[in-house]
């Protein structure tokens, strides 16, 4: 059930270590009770000085729906040409059928050309109330739950941005005020493929103890954890 993840972990770490970015939906649509348990996650999340200036608008099947998923379909296209281009994903280990450049590739693919049919888009949205990363303080980790509430429900999903080429005609659509800042984009639907153990970094790249760059004994991923090379070069 969990992918060879350590059987040891609680079941919550676990859906932690096994919680994907997930692109390929099925063409099924979300009971209006998973959504709420999914939002109802979400809300509870902590925020800066516990004052929820987070909101989540869903679009669905409504009129503005449709309209808004063709607007976002279309930043998504344009968003993922560019990102293939400027990343190099039709050149090098892009061209081999079997690398993780080209089946990142095809999932992208597959991701902004059927974008307008996902069962269920998030709009995550926080007022303004300081210029910086301090308002992200404060719908993140509502994201995370909606994420992590999504892969508990059996659904996938992913946090993006590209709806900034189209942000302007989205807040008009969609009666988004001013004073409240479009944070994230969450697309979300029943996984065609699986969830699975994520790779990652190993620990001791990433964490240190008391000083920059000094690792420890504790420092350790639990036996059998799978690793990605992806990413800048490690800096210590």
């Amino acid at each position: 059930m969990y992918d060879d993840v350590p059987e040891l972990l609680p079941d919550l770490l676990r859906g932690l270590a096994t919680t994907r970015a997930i692109r390929r939906y099925r063409d099924e649509p979300i009971p209006d009770d998973d959504v709420r348990d999914m939002l109802f996650a979400a809300t509870r999340a902590p925020s800066g000085s516990n004052r929820q200036t987070f909101r989540f608008l869903t679009l669905r099947d409504g009129p503005v729906a449709v309209e808004a998923k063709a607007m976002l379909g279309e930043a998504f296209r344009d968003g993922w040409s560019a990102k293939r281009s400027t990343d190099g994903y039709d050149v090098g280990s892009g061209t081999a059928d079997d690398t993780p450049k080209s089946r990142q590739a095809r999932a992208m693919n597959h991701f902004v050309e059927h974008f307008e049919q996902t069962p269920l888009v998030v709009l995550a949205i926080v007022r303004r109330r300081h210029e910086g990363i301090g308002d992200g303080a404060s719908v993140y980790p509502a994201c995370q739950n909606l994420l992590l509430a999504a892969r508990a429900l059996g659904y996938g999903g992913v946090l993006t941005m590209w709806h900034a080429g189209v942000e302007a005609e989205l807040r008009a659509l969609c009666g988004i005020p001013d004073d409240h800042h479009l944070a994230a984009t969450i697309p979300i639907g029943r996984p065609q493929g699986r969830h699975g153990p994520v790779r990652r970094r190993p620990m001791d790249e990433l964490v240190f103890d008391d000083h920059w760059g000094r690792t420890a004994r504790w420092i350790e991923d639990p036996a059998g954890t799978a690793h990605t090379a992806a990413g800048p070069p490690t800096r210590r």
